[in-house]
């Protein structure tokens, strides 16, 4: 049962042909309304009623549409969407050490950062995602650029052990992502986490730091975890520990922890994941292009461990596309699982929206269409010729939906897609700006 209040004047009202709270209920509402002020949701009621009893400074119409959450992707690193394509069909050791790492020694630098985030949030914006988390250098330009495009980040600053193009060490990078929080602790659309990057490149004495820290400031911390069988062999071979063994015996598994990639988990890990209520962020396009192994989702999900999506960076994916990485979820769960009735399309939407802000802390502000919460919302055309004949909008938002049926995205109520146009960005601008990095990057 939805939530009414009595709201005699709002700013927008939104009239949709169907509304996907994506609720533990599975609602799909039909011919219903979101009333919207003050950047938060007042109302969600039938349209019928909607019209009788609000008075709405601006009422839109979305008569073919699907009204859902903004999407959230759980993980990314949006400055590399400069690198999209540049080194692919390599496996992940290779495609990091020999490639990424050195192009990032070359050319990230704060401007590399700020643009290629504008790149990344543009995309993002016109595929429907209105939240994301990411991990990379420079995390403050990133701020300012998900600020001025008006879009939800949560952050989470690098740490290492050893130098990069944004520092010197973990002592340094800690000092950073501490400092980024003093000056975002009280935003709407920033977050803030720590990203300390794998266990193989942080080592104990950072990540006990870290886990102190996390629970005095009450921000996540977002990691690369058994993402591939020769990382979790190399811990072995040099620990005498797999990683999550190691990161359980230093206290960082908590509901804190986002462990990215997830794909070599025994069912004691996973066990251990529900126990202590940490979240698994799953990248299946980037673990299929870089042959990384297979997230076992229906698996954590039966224990009881919250799943999230993300896209990874376009270095590795080559895309932003949640819609696309629904899709590959949905279906991958499925073949891995061998059962068709694996993750079925309203669990691996909520995977996209709900799970997702559980994952960042969030989901007490977005993740849903409900009450109280903000007005992050993203309208899809469901008349489009892929998408007739329709017997279950769920159906075809999770199994057959392009990016390109976005047509109206709001972020706390403010309108930032509007007929599949960008309002708070510059397309041609953008546009411009990438061809002057390919040039630059292919020119070096």
């Amino acid at each position: 049962m939805i939530n009414l209040q009595d709201n005699s004047r709002v700013d927008t009202l939104i009239e949709a042909r169907w509304v996907i709270p994506a609720t533990a209920n599975a609602a799909v509402l039909e011919n219903h309304a979101v009333a919207i002020k003050d950047k938060r949701i007042t109302s969600i009621l039938p349209i019928d009623q909607g019209r009788n009893s609000i008075k709405a400074d601006q009422v839109i119409t979305l008569a073919e549409h699907a009204l859902i959450p903004g999407l959230i992707n759980a993980h990314g690193h949006a400055p590399m969407s400069l690198f999209r394509g540049i080194a692919d069909d390599l496996p992940l050791k290779e495609w990091l050490e020999q490639h990424i790492w050195p192009l990032e020694t070359e050319h990230v630098t704060e401007e590399f950062a700020y643009q290629g985030a504008e790149l990344a949030i543009a995309e993002m914006l016109l595929g429907g995602t209105t939240c994301f988390a990411d991990m990379y250098f420079f995390p403050d330009a990133v701020a300012r650029a998900a600020s001025n495009a008006h879009i939800r980040v949560q952050l989470a600053s690098p740490i290492l052990d050893f130098p990069t193009v944004w520092g010197q060490g973990p002592e340094e990078y800690i000092q950073k992502a501490t400092a980024l929080h003093d000056v975002y602790r009280n935003s709407e659309l920033v977050y803030t986490a720590f990203g300390p990057h794998a266990t193989y490149t942080v080592s104990d004495a950072p990540l006990q730091k870290i886990s102190i820290l996390a629970e005095e400031l009450d921000i996540p911390i977002h990691m690369h975890i058994h993402e591939t069988a020769a990382e979790v062999e190399e811990a072995v071979a040099t620990t005498g520990k797999r990683p999550l063994e190691r990161l359980a015996d230093l206290g960082l598994i908590s509901p804190r922890l986002l462990a990215v990639h997830g794909t070599q988990l025994s069912a004691e890990e996973m066990a251990m994941l529900n126990t202590m209520g940490a979240h698994v962020i799953h990248c299946p396009e980037s673990n299929l292009k870089l042959a990384s192994g297979f997230c076992e989702v229906a698996k954590l999900m039966s224990q009881g461990v919250n799943v999230a999506l993300g896209t990874d960076g376009c270095a590795s994916n080559n895309d932003l596309d949640m819609f696309s990485e629904l899709r590959t979820a949905a279906l991958l769960a499925k073949a891995v699982a061998k059962d068709a009735s694996a993750l079925p399309a309203y669990q691996a939407l909520q995977m996209a929206t709900i799970n997702g802000a559980r994952a960042l802390g969030l989901e007490h502000s977005i993740g849903s269409i409900e009450t109280g919460k903000f007005a992050d919302l993203t309208a899809v055309r469901l008349d489009t010729i892929n998408a007739l004949p329709l017997y279950n909008p769920v159906s075809h938002l999770v199994y057959n939906t392009r990016s390109s049926q976005v047509s109206h995205v709001w972020v706390g109520g403010r309108a930032v897609v509007e007929d599949g146009n960008l309002l708070t960005l510059e397309r041609r601008a953008i546009q411009e700006m990438a061809r002057h990095w390919q040039h630059r990057i292919k020119k070096d």
